[in-house]
């Protein structure tokens, strides 16, 4: 049997503090979790090896026990002796023996026989703090949980999605959600499900899954916050005399009714006609019309020649 190095396993030196074990575990844990690695036995293994070495360098009691052992076993192979030779009997734990307790593990993923190292049962008797048969099952499946990561995902919808409202579905490994989407989404909206990260380990929490909005550009609309803007063309005629014109919005159209002499560049506001609030979708941001006055082209002979009337009436000189 040999001696494990856990200060190895976790990175760590012999006068690091529990503080940073845990964090150094928490960070080794999370990178060869089960759920991170699955199907990789390699990593399976050394996972229970960090356990292991938390286990015992997380416990004041059982890490000087640990250093003790650790120092006489050097002690041992220093002077030339072989691992076979070493007396282990002093070391043993009265629960290590053939018979004792067998080792009880939360997460039915990793064979519970095979948590613990052939060292650890025989020195330590087999046994995580809080997991023996006369722990709670609180105490078992808190002892080494580790909570789950939170995910994100992007998802992207239209302008017209964000306007109404949607539901999207996502992949998250083998598992197939259902996300609704509220009016008013913008870019960047984040949407939180509680639960739906990553798995926890060993009675841990899930973390939770963030989903993403990403929304597309509408080939009509531009979106400032809650205010849509959009070019809104008008017959010359119509700007000069004034008249109605029809205005698409993401609710339909709309009939606009423009004022004489409404000059290009001008723009009109529609009241309630722009994006819904995200926290109050039955209060709307407003759409603004930003009108472009259409010049006419290929103008018949008779169509000129009304035109350079026109002009010869606005040069002509007052009262003349």
């Amino acid at each position: 049997m040999d001696y494990p190095d856990y200060y190895r396993v976790l990175g760590v030196d012999r006068n690091t503090s529990e503080k940073d074990i845990r964090k150094a575990y928490r960070r080794l844990a999370r990178q060869y979790h089960p759920d991170v690695n699955p199907g990789d036995k390699g990593a399976e293994e050394h996972f229970k090896e960090i356990n292991e070495a938390y286990e015992v360098l997380s416990d004041a009691e059982k890490r000087q026990k640990y250093d003790q052992l650790g120092s006489s076993y050097q002690q041992w192979q220093r002077m030339g002796g072989q691992p076979s030779g070493f007396d282990w009997s002093d070391w043993m734990s009265s629960q290590g023996h053939p018979g004792g307790f067998r080792v009880e593990y939360a997460n039915p993923d990793l064979g519970s026989d095979d948590l613990f190292s052939d060292f650890f049962r025989s020195v330590f008797g087999g046994m995580g703090r809080g997991m023996g048969r006369g722990a709670s099952a609180h105490e078992r499946s808190t002892r080494q949980s580790i909570g789950g990561q939170d995910l994100e995902v992007v998802v992207q919808i239209t302008l017209d999605d964000a306007y109404h409202g949607t539901t999207r579905k996502v992949q998250i490994g083998q598992r197939r959600l259902d996300v609704k989407i509220p009016p008013g989404a913008k870019e960047g909206t984040r949407i939180r499900l509680r639960g739906q990260g990553e798995r926890g380990y060993a009675g841990g929490q899930p973390g939770n899954l963030y989903v993403i909005i990403e929304v597309l550009d509408h080939p009509v609309f531009r979106r400032e916050g809650d205010e849509l803007h959009c070019d809104l063309k008008v017959p010359l005629y119509t700007a000069v005399l004034g008249g109605s014109v029809a205005v698409d919005t993401l609710n339909g159209q709309v009939t606009l009714h423009i004022q004489p002499g409404t000059q290009s560049g001008q723009s009109i506001r529609l009241r309630g006609k722009g994006m819904p609030h995200l926290q109050q979708t039955n209060t709307y941001g407003d759409l603004y019309a930003h009108i472009l006055v259409q010049v006419p082209t290929n103008l018949s002979q008779h169509e000129r020649d009304l035109f350079e009337e026109l002009r010869a009436l606005q040069t002509r000189p007052t009262g003349a």
